[in-house]
């Protein structure tokens, strides 16, 4: 056994070293008929939904300009066609980019790519939709500037972090949420013949409506341009300190006041929290640090084989000793390497790690790769056999994370073992998220709880432990009252989810007035809208995929042993628990 984890630690840790320059990147999410721009299949970067349907589209266009925009706009709106919207490498899992049945147009903001303006005596940066952080933030540190506070992964498009609320941790100044620095944004809506059957709609943030467009969903137009508002770029000290979580229900609600761009990083199992205290420091700090997030880089597709067949076969054992091993081994792996922290562009020495915010903010290096025959991937890339998972990311207010993170630490000393499987992930980050002026923002300055863990490629397959995490996921979304990221999460986060929102209302009447023939809608966001009732699908084994919350034993697996309990907590939750 010790001869079995030293191999699989020099396979995660020495080998992509040796080749992590060859690689490829992403795949196209969208393939139509061969040779044409017809008859196509739209995909996220996870390669499916969390309902595994097909997405199909008469046709995708790409335009290049506002002007172009517009005109496919109009073309949809002259013949009654459903539009949506992808962007470049579509990392939504929920199915926001999805126009009903296959005569939809989908509008790809590939091309929209351009930095229109960055003007460092304003600070003000105007671009265009399909402009990716990384891409915001270069441009900005070129002009000495910057964007505070982003999410950490770099190929997200600016039109796509606004459609679903995207963010950083803080929760200071106007907080992480990027669309909280949107100060103007042109949007392309449906018009009438009159006006030529679309139009673009100019806000800034006079027009009450911006905070209905702050964050749309992608159900009110296509964004064309967005003026963000940055700050003089400034020097950040990073250090991750490891310590026991004895005292964790006490720091939550504390820690994101303390330091302005902190995380914790939560292992339950291992009764070990990662708390990164990050701040700014003056100009004159020296240090040239940089990250590159060992989870972002391009991974030997060997090496992913090897780890996901490793998972499979645990699984399909009920092996949960060998999760917990390797748990243990890949965090101490990542917590002693620096989790890809450089004190330089070559290594990481010691904390503190101290340089300029844009090369500390955000990284994805698996983008970078050249197009070869695959040696090498993004550990989520579907063409090879590597990751596959859920992920559930809800917000839940500060005045209710203590009383959270109790909860999760009684159900965790009740199954000492059941949360291993989400370390293997990087255990549960949460992220600190202030209250927003946006309609479909957060509505209280919040802890976002992000957990991945474990998909099976069979839907009607149970997972090891599947209870622990679907109470947590329903105790956090109905005992407290969690919000979903609109960007992630299984079906049944968003059902009734509008309820949750005190001005949804509002957010409907802009959405009537942009869009009355509700082109940029679909069945799928008319259900998460309440507009068309429910996001639940109701068939056996629905609660294994999170399509359903189980009330009969054949939403779970009962062939496997797996039945519809009440949660042994929260006895509220309906789960599927092996007996």
């Amino acid at each position: 056994m010790r001869k079995k984890w030293r191999l699989v630690l020099w396979w995660q840790c020495v080998l992509p070293m040796v080749l992590r320059a060859r690689g490829s990147p992403p795949d196209d999410i969208v393939k139509c008929m061969s040779g044409t721009t017809q008859n196509c299949t739209v995909t996220s970067s996870y390669g499916t939904f969390p309902d595994r349907s097909v997405c199909r589209a008469a046709e995708v266009v790409y335009p290049t300009s506002e002007q172009e925009l517009v005109a496919a706009v109009a073309m949809a709106v002259k013949n009654n066609q459903k539009v949506k919207v992808v962007t470049r490498y579509s990392h939504s899992i929920p199915k926001l980019v999805c126009p009903d049945g296959n005569t939809g147009l989908v509008i790809s903001t590939l091309f929209l790519n351009t930095t229109i303006r960055v003007d460092p005596t304003t600070m003000l940066m105007m671009v265009e939709s399909g402009v990716t952080l990384r891409e915001v933030i270069q441009e900005a540190a070129t002009a000495g500037l910057a964007l505070p506070y982003t999410p950490y992964w770099w190929g997200l498009t600016v039109g796509g972090m606004l459609g679903t609320g995207a963010h950083g941790s803080s929760l200071w100044d106007k907080g992480s949420a990027v669309h909280d620095y949107v100060v103007g944004m042109r949007l392309v809506t449906p018009a009438s013949p009159q006006e030529g059957y679309a139009k673009i709609r100019s806000l800034n943030l006079d027009n009450p409506q911006m905070n209905a467009v702050k964050v749309s969903l992608g159900v009110l137009g296509v964004i064309s341009q967005v003026t963000l508002k940055l700050q003089p770029l400034f020097m950040r000290s990073i250090t991750n300190s490891l310590r026991s979580d004895l005292d964790l229900e006490d720091m939550v609600s504390s820690f994101g006041t303390q330091h302005e761009f902190g995380d914790i990083t939560w292992y339950p199992s291992q009764r070990k929290v990662l708390y990164k205290v990050d701040d700014r420091v003056t100009m004159n700090a020296s240090g040239i640090g940089n990250i590159d997030f060992m989870g972002f880089r391009s991974t030997l597709t060997l090496e992913l084989v090897l780890l996901r067949s490793s998972e499979e076969t645990q699984e399909l054992t009920r092996d949960a000793d060998t999760k917990c091993t390797m748990a243990k081994l890949q965090v101490a792996t990542l917590v002693n390497t620096g989790l890809g922290y450089k004190n330089n562009d070559v290594s990481f020495t010691s904390y503190p790690v101290i340089g300029s915010h844009h090369r500390l903010q955000a990284s994805g290096g698996c983008l970078d790769s050249p197009r070869d025959a695959l040696l090498s991937a993004c550990p989520w890339d579907p063409r090879v056999k590597g990751e596959f998972f859920h992920q559930t990311t809800i917000s839940i207010g500060l005045s209710n994370a203590k009383d959270f993170i109790i909860d999760v630490k009684m159900l965790r000393d009740m199954v000492p073992k059941g949360l291993c499987g989400v370390e293997l992930y990087n255990g549960i980050l949460m992220r600190y998220v202030k209250a927003s002026s946006a309609y479909l923002g957060k509505q209280e300055d919040a802890i976002d709880v992000d957990i991945t863990y474990y998909r099976s490629k069979d839907p009607m397959k149970p997972r090891l432990y599947e209870d622990v995490v679907e109470e947590i996921e329903q105790m956090a979304l109905f005992k407290y009252g969690g919000l979903p990221h609109w960007g992630k999460n299984r079906n049944l986060a968003f059902d009734g989810v509008m309820r949750k929102y005190a001005m949804g209302g509002e957010f409907l009447k802009v959405k009537k007035n942009y869009d009355p023939m509700g082109l940029f809608s679909s069945e799928w966001t008319d259900q998460v809208l309440g507009i068309n009732g429910g996001v639940s699908v109701v068939k056996e084994g629905c609660a294994l995929e999170g399509l359903c919350i189980c009330s009969q034993d054949i939403h779970c697996a009962p062939a496997k042993q797996y039945f519809c309990r009440p949660g042994k907590v929260y006895k509220d939750a309906r789960v599927c628990t092996r007996i």
